[in-house]
């Protein structure tokens, strides 16, 4: 005690800096110094503190001045000291590491939470700000309106109101400039319409859309909205929305005939008192209507559903919810129950395929949860498929994926088997039995969804009866630049389903044979097939495939062996490339790449009008003069097999659970047409994930 008393005395004198020795400038293990504080205000001074060591006394250690080897250095300071632990050559317990890192941590998570709150709340701000903004007065006085729009003319072959100017032609400047701009009529709201006005510019055509519906639909998602995974308003998109950007016009009617003479769109609406027709005058003229479903001459349809229109969607939810509220009821006899419960879908198509799945989906997530499990128990899902394989156009592998997932989820498939009738409350079916011969089943339900492949609509029928050469059975043929086949060059359009693209090279035979035929022998030598093979790639680009080996095909044709093609070698040669290739699929990815397409061109043909008449290019001239014909790229198929998907790239293939799943729906996602229904698809998927599906019959 009494010598460490005087040591202190000692070091707090001045005189004892001139000693002091100095710290080492890192202590180690060995080193029996350790700087206890670096903090070192004012008033601080240095202690040295005497290690006992076996065999020395403490007064002796005092004796003569500190020595590294036997003195710790402390720093000393008027607030509390901090004591270091001794170093042992072992880490610094867990404990003191742990609460300076767990403060880290609640620090940074509190700034998060405060940051994110923040935000929040700046964002709900502008969004009210926003909305207090739109609670304005308008005041509209002394709008001019044409004459002709409120008074329509007569004319044309039935004497009906030519509507030659709209209501809101000459509104303003901007609208009153456009009238002078030659007169486009789209007729149609479905995807080849939608990519027309996407990639038209403001200003190039007074533009007119005539269309049934006064929306378009996102028609990929409607076996999803049929069971209420997302609403039908979270699909659909205002024509008139899409429209305004082209300050352009819009017609609630329907397209009955057409009058190619004096260019004049017939059109069927619902007047004040009633239905009544009038005609649309055009320049141009869009046919995009889409398609109806076939029948394949099979009685009793008008029991089944259908999925093409939002309509659809909703009858369709309506009676899921109501076969199920009845299935509930105790004096619902067992047989009666099981009927109610049964769903047939005829189709094993994509549309076919997705809504069996939805169904499945809905009865496994939702109807196990809120409705007696005797009726999850009776549900019954079949698919009835006339050929070998559901998804049949897609890869083998992803038809046989799709089939073992339909297997696991116990969803019958009848492969190879045809609808004969459909009765009020059964599906009749044939399949060929062990024997090789057909057999006849009954299959007991009270939901039926037709989806077994396409027919015409009665206004591209009727177009297709006024022109020559038109003997397609589902569409309106087009070339390669997607003009109607006889009709006047440049004037008539069709896109989307309600077209195909021609596949026919030998009616072009004598065309072809007067490009190449340099020396007009009658004959094709090998350098003049060369020449034709480019004129038939330019005319039908879908048989390029066909052409690749070149000289092949002309020694294989050539039978008399004499290097030379004569009409009657060429004929079946161009009769049996024909026949090789492959139309078109009738989809909504080949129908919004036409419309993008010929919305371009469009564009082209309105920037170069002037260059074009000064240069006497008019009719089909001028459609190749501006842009070549039209390419389809396929960028893959894809189908929702029940929180699976599957995708067809071509060459690749991709399928499986739920990442599958979420990519499809990125897909989707990505391919609305606005971001309003992109943000109500969104918050659609997550409701259906927290809360379930809507199971109210709306």
């Amino acid at each position: 005690m009494w010598a460490a008393t005087a040591a202190r005395r000692a070091l707090a004198t001045p005189c004892a800096s001139a000693w002091r020795p100095k710290l080492p400038p890192t202590p180690s293990v060995a080193s029996p110094l350790r700087l206890l504080s670096t903090h070192t205000p004012t008033n601080t001074f240095v202690q040295y503190r005497p290690i006992p060591r076996a065999g020395i006394p403490p007064a002796l250690a005092l004796s003569s001045p500190p020595t590294g080897s036997l003195l710790r250095a402390r720093l000393f300071s008027t607030s509390r000291p901090h004591f270091a632990p001794e170093s042992t050559g072992k880490s610094a317990p867990k404990g003191s590491r742990f609460w300076p890192n767990t403060r880290l941590l609640g620090r940074y998570t509190l700034y998060l939470c405060a940051s994110s709150a923040i935000g929040l709340t700046v964002l709900v701000t502008a969004i009210f700000i926003h909305d207090a903004f739109t609670y304005n007065e308008q005041h509209i006085d002394g709008v001019p309106v044409a004459p002709l729009a409120l008074h329509p003319e007569r004319g044309g072959p039935k004497n009906l109101p030519v509507v030659r100017s709209l209501l809101s032609d000459i509104e303003d400047s901007e609208n009153a400039a456009l009238t002078m701009k030659p007169h486009l009529v789209i007729v149609g709201g479905g995807w080849g319409a939608v990519g027309i006005l996407q990639s038209l510019r403001p200003g190039d055509y007074h533009v007119t859309v005539v269309s049934p519906e006064t929306f378009t639909t996102f028609t990929p998602l409607l076996p999803s909205a049929a069971v209420g995974t997302v609403q039908v308003r979270s699909l659909v998109e205002p024509l008139r929305k899409i429209i305004a950007r082209l300050r352009g016009h819009f017609l609630n009617a329907k397209a009955v005939d057409l009058v190619m003479s004096e260019r004049l769109l017939e059109v069927e609406t619902n007047g004040v008192n009633g239905p009544q027709r009038l005609y649309v005058p055009y320049d141009k003229l869009i046919i995009a209507v889409g398609s109806t479903s076939a029948t394949h001459g099979v009685n009793g349809l008008e029991h089944c559903f259908q999925l093409k229109t939002t309509q659809d969607a909703r009858l369709i939810r309506q009676r899921i919810i109501d076969n199920f509220e009845q299935a509930s009821l105790p004096t619902t006899s067992p047989e009666e129950r099981k009927r109610l419960l049964s769903f047939v879908v005829c189709g094993g198509g994509p549309t076919g395929v997705e809504a069996a799945a939805e169904i499945y989906d809905l009865c496994q997530e939702d109807i196990m949860k809120y409705y007696p499990k005797i009726c999850r128990g009776e549900v019954s899902i079949h698919v009835i498929q006339s050929r070998e394989h559901i998804l049949n156009t897609y890869s083998e592998a992803i038809s046989r994926y799709a089939e073992k997932k339909f297997l696991h989820d116990e969803i019958d498939l009848i492969t190879t088997a045809r609808v004969a009738e459909v009765h009020p409350d059964s599906v009749e079916y044939t399949k060929k039995g062990k024997d090789g011969k057909p057999e006849r089943h009954s299959i007991p339900t009270n939901f039926v969804l037709w989806s077994t492949g396409i027919a015409m609509n009665p206004f591209v029928a009727r177009v297709s009866s006024l022109l020559p050469n038109q003997v397609h059975k589902k569409a309106i043929e087009v070339d390669a630049h997607l003009r109607v086949k006889g009709s006047p060059p440049g004037e008539v359009y069709a896109i989307g389903d309600a077209s195909t693209i021609e596949t026919s090279v030998v009616s072009y035979l004598l065309e072809l044979v007067d490009e190449a035929d340099k020396n007009k022998d009658g004959k094709i030598d090998f350098d003049e097939w060369q020449v034709m093979v480019n004129q038939i790639k330019k005319r039908i680009p879908m048989a390029e495939a066909q052409l690749d080996k070149v000289r092949e095909l002309f020694d294989l044709y050539d039978s008399d062996a004499d290097n030379s093609l004569e009409l009657n070698e060429l004929a079946i040669l161009l009769q049996e490339l024909g026949n090789k290739i492959t139309a078109l699929p009738a989809t909504a990815q080949v129908a919004s790449q036409q419309g993008k397409y010929l919305g371009y061109k469009l564009h082209k043909l309105a920037k170069q009008r002037d260059v074009l008449a000064a240069n006497g290019i008019m009719g089909p001239g001028a459609d190749e003069a501006v842009t070549g014909p039209f390419r389809y790229r396929h960028l893959g198929s894809l189908a929702y097999i029940g929180n699976a998907a599957v995708f067809d790239l071509g060459k690749y293939s991709f399928m499986g659970g739920l990442v599958a799943m979420y990519a499809w729906r990125s897909v989707y996602w990505s391919e609305q047409v606005s971001m309003r229904t992109r943000a109500l698809l969104m918050i659609d998927w997550i409701v259906r994930g927290v809360w379930g599906r809507d199971l109210s019959r709306l």
